[in-house]
């Protein structure tokens, strides 16, 4: 008997890359949350404006890359769906 390797279709494989995205995008959500701690503690407590001003840098980065994956993650999604009704 032979041993048939499913391969997974394109679309599969990339509804699988959007489920990678996906975390991605949780773990980017919590990075920026986690900064904006940092940033709290070092701008008000610590007193250190300096680096709270380079945090303030890196926060604004991670918010733009958390935007920028979460409208890739939307607009892989309907390319996908699309695919998905062409083929049905």
């Amino acid at each position: 008997m032979t041993d048939q390797v499913n391969e997974k279709s394109d679309l599969e494989k990339s509804r699988d890359i959007i489920s990678q995205l996906k975390e991605m995008h949780h773990y980017s959500k919590n990075n920026i949350e986690k900064l904006g701690e940092f940033w709290l503690l070092l701008d008000g407590g610590l007193k250190q404006k300096e680096n709270a001003k380079k945090l303030e840098i890196l926060l604004a980065h991670q918010s733009a890359f958390h935007d920028a994956l979460e409208s890739m993650i939307s607009d892989y999604e309907i390319e996908c769906n699309r695919i998905e009704n062409e083929a049905s």
